[in-house]
């Protein structure tokens, strides 16, 4: 029994052993990475052109995701990373087609391809020094850039940078591929050149961009602004609304108001109008009474009387009219005696004018005919009244008393004075020289007449 026991333990024990074994050669490819099982032999291949016969790589096994079982001894396994990888790439004094320099930086992502020929490619070259898949790709990248960088301007490059990109891919893809790398992207992040050529190159287009963006502000200031003041007119159109709903409710509730304060009013109105009604029936029943009795007590006895007087009235007016002719007749009467006597004293006045006028004719003819003698005796009839005359003034006087150093002859020759103006007063009216007459009448007479003294005569004055 001991033997037995010990024989089914070495067995168990030899079992597991066997399967911990299997179950160490068995391998399993995680999702990024790649196994490369090697130790079986390729098939044979020859080469159309020499004529050689080679081996071909499929004695690699290329195992992607899966399990693998490596037979101890006879078979050998190798990971290769299929993870992708981030490279900077950098480039420096890179002449464009325009002979500009330019340093270009970019990053690219690569990573070992999926297919099983790329990761047979890879394996060969960098299996055991992955780390060299960046440098080899930089290397690989930076030529390519600089390739392309030859073949386009700098604008073309700023202005298209996928465009770039792209270019720079399909350069370097052949000797990517060949080494077993795929470029996943490449992006172009920044590029420099000498001088002043970018800030040169962009100078337009940023004027350019000022002035649109200084448009865009002014746009949108003047928005603003008609947004602003379209706002303040609809708060403005609001408040208006507002105002004048609150002015017709207040309108509204003042009527009512109104309407209620004056109820009462109206009411007592009402009442009073109805009082009034019928005051105003008592008062025509009564006015209708007094009217009766006013045609009783007063109109009847006013028509009596009215009628008593309007026929006096009537004599009184025939009497009057009777007495108007009658005076009437009387004026008539007086009038043609007084046209009689107003003519017969009409002819008697042109008679005594008739008379009076032949009278003078006569004179006329006397003063023509005497001449100077008819002149002097019509002087001798004025001269006395002319004295009188002068005198007048004095002859009225009471009492006198005379303030001159001639004493009373100052009174003479006064009086005398005003006979000489009298004299010539006459001679001017009459045209003829008075005193020269008198001289010639002196000297021709001798004892006719005299001319009057041409000094003053003496002249009593009374006391």
């Amino acid at each position: 029994m001991g033997a037995l026991a010990i024989g089914i333990i070495g067995t168990i024990g030899l079992i597991i052993l066997v399967v911990l074994l299997v179950v160490s050669r068995i391998k399993v490819a995680g999702p990024n990475e790649a196994f490369i099982v090697t130790g079986r032999k390729g098939r044979p291949v020859t080469n159309p052109e020499t004529g050689a016969i080679s081996t071909d790589l499929s004695g690699q096994k290329v195992v992607m995701g899966a399990s693998v079982f490596v037979v101890p001894v006879i078979q050998k396994l190798a990971s290769i990373d299929l993870s992708a990888r981030s490279i900077s790439v950098s480039v420096g004094s890179a002449v464009s087609a325009q002979g500009i320099k330019c340093s270009l930086e970019g990053v690219a992502v690569v990573k070992v391809g999926g297919a099983e020929d790329s990761i047979r490619a890879a394996a060969q070259r960098f299996l055991g020094q992955q780390d060299n898949i960046e440098h080899f790709t930089q290397e690989v990248l930076a030529g390519s850039l600089r390739s392309i960088v030859g073949r386009l301007s700098v604008d073309e490059i700023i202005r298209d940078r996928a465009a770039f990109a792209r270019e720079v891919a399909e350069e370097a893809e052949s000797s990517l591929t060949n080494q077993g790398v795929v470029l996943d992207t490449f992006q172009l992040q920044d590029i420099q050149t000498e001088g002043n050529y970018l800030k040169d190159l962009g100078r337009p287009e940023a004027a350019r961009a000022e002035k649109v963006a200084a448009i865009a502000e002014s746009v949108a200031r003047r928005e603003a602004e008609q947004a602003r003041l379209k706002a303040e007119e609809e708060i403005a159109v609001a408040n208006r609304e507002l105002s004048l709903r609150k002015a017709a409710i207040q309108a509204e509730t003042d009527a009512a108001q109104a309407q209620a304060e004056g109820a009462g009013p109206i009411a007592k109105a009402a009442r009073d109008q109805e009082v009034i009604a019928a005051q105003e029936s008592v008062a025509e029943r009564q006015a209708h009474l007094r009217e009766r009795e006013l045609d009783t007590e007063v109109r009847k006895p006013a028509d009596a009387q009215r009628y008593a007087i309007e026929t006096a009235a009537e004599a009184e007016k025939t009497r009057a009219i009777r007495e108007a002719e009658a005076a009437r007749a009387r004026r008539e009467a007086a009038a043609q005696a007084l046209r009689a006597e107003g003519e017969a004293e009409a002819a008697a006045i042109l008679a005594r004018g008739d008379a009076e006028a032949q009278a003078m004719q006569k004179k006329a003819g006397a003063y023509e005919q005497y001449g100077e003698a008819a002149v002097l005796d019509l002087l001798a009839q004025m001269l006395p009244r002319l004295v009188k005359e002068a005198a007048a003034p004095v002859a009225a006087i009471d009492k006198i008393t005379v303030i001159s150093t001639d004493g009373a002859s100052h009174l003479t020759k006064s009086v005398a004075g005003n006979v000489t103006e009298g004299m010539q007063l006459a001679s001017d009216l009459l045209g003829v020289d008075l005193p020269a007459l008198f001289q010639r009448l002196a000297n021709q007479g001798g004892g006719g007449l005299k001319p009057p003294p041409s000094g003053p005569a003496p002249t009593s004055v009374p006391a």
